[in-house]
């Protein structure tokens, strides 16, 4: 029965933008050191959308990667589904201009948002479609930002941090065990105007008012925020951890949204997560939002990392605020995932533009 087929992931991909923002040129628009930010985030680079880049170019990118990571065409890709918070207009979806970039004209085409659990809420809704239809085989599931088009570079509490990028996966059929099972999911809008864009929408229409008090930016109550973050992170785990049956020695990798690498590491050795078994991706790419969770179990399965039957814990929040976890049983898909840059190259303005090695996990 269709219902009862499992649904997993079948290749990865990723892309970030070349222009790099360092921790220099970030602290000298804060009034901070690199040091400061380094020591209190881990984050050592972000790479920054170029002015004319959209959030569907991104993702274009990390779709077409994951096809060809999953040996499909994009043509045969039936569902696309993104998940962003910095979309290219209020209306269209960003995910029909993705699958026009890509090529992907016979897919249903939507937006998921949910922040920085955009993700996952969107694979939950991509693995509940494929089980319920014969018609759609492939979905292409894909999380982007260019949060660095709404920071204002003043502001400590958002521009240390956020970042571009775009990771995505192509979810099909798999085999038992593997694929995804146990999801859960929650939100909780009273904590909505925590971190948010608070201009721009119906509420708060463009305006001259709106543009001077620089309303279209992100703003975060960052005690809140790690007050909320403390609190549920650690529920996520010890719940799918119930949920599965399982102790966290049975649990291979656990890939989480990236926050900032200090504060994930902290909380993972609280729970007696191993080190070597909680990916850390935020200091190489600072907080991608909906990108960072399908980002880090991309690198984890370039970097061979994971292996075929592994067991892993998916764990995800951001705001609204909302929430989500899921077990995934790796069924040894490959990812094409280019290196972050590791060799910058001054220019004459300050910026940097990333010098990558070849792209890890394509296919031979």
């Amino acid at each position: 029965m269709t219902g009862e087929r499992r649904i997993g992931v079948l290749g990865m991909g990723t892309h970030l933008p070349p222009t790099v923002r360092t921790n220099a040129e970030v602290a000298e628009g804060v009034g901070v050191t690199a040091e400061w930010i380094r020591e209190r985030t881990g984050v050592l680079k972000r790479h920054v959308a170029g002015p004319h880049e959209a959030a569907s170019d991104l993702a274009a990118h990390a779709v077409r990667s994951a096809a060809r990571a999953a040996g499909i065409d994009v043509a045969d890709i039936g569902l696309l589904v993104c998940g962003t918070s910095t979309p290219d207009e209020l209306g269209p979806s960003t995910a029909c201009r993705i699958q026009t970039l890509v090529g992907a004209s016979g897919a249903v085409a939507l937006d998921v948002s949910a922040a920085c659990s955009g993700w996952l809420f969107a694979t939950k809704v991509a693995h509940d479609w494929l089980r319920g239809t014969e018609e759609i085989r492939y979905a292409a599931v894909v999380g982007v930002e260019t949060y660095s088009k709404f920071l204002d570079p003043a502001d400590r509490g958002t521009a240390v941090l956020f970042a571009d990028g775009a990771a995505a996966a192509i979810l099909g059929p798999v085999p038992a065990p593997q694929g995804f099972t146990h999801f859960s999911l929650g939100s909780d809008g009273a904590l909505a105007d925590r971190v948010l864009i608070p201009a721009g929408g119906s509420r708060h229409p463009a305006s001259p008012a709106t543009l001077a008090d620089r309303d279209h930016c992100i703003r975060m109550d960052g005690r809140t925020i790690s007050r909320f973050i403390t609190d549920v992170f650690p529920r996520l785990i010890t719940e799918a951890l119930e949920r599965g049956g399982l102790s966290i020695r049975d649990v291979d990798c656990v890939v989480a949204h990236q926050p900032n690498p200090v504060l994930l590491r902290r909380m993972g050795a609280d729970l007696g997560i191993p080190a070597d078994r909680l990916v850390i991706v935020g200091d190489e790419v600072g907080n991608i939002g909906a990108a960072s969770t399908p980002y880090a179990l991309a690198r984890a399965a370039a970097r061979r990392q994971l292996r075929p039957g592994d067991r892993v814990l998916l764990a995800v929040f951001g705001a609204g605020m909302t929430w989500g976890s899921a077990l995934l049983t790796w069924s040894g898909a490959p990812a094409i995932t280019p290196e972050p840059a590791v060799l910058p190259v001054s220019t004459p303005t300050g910026t940097v533009v990333a010098q990558r090695p070849a792209a890890e996990g394509a296919p031979q």
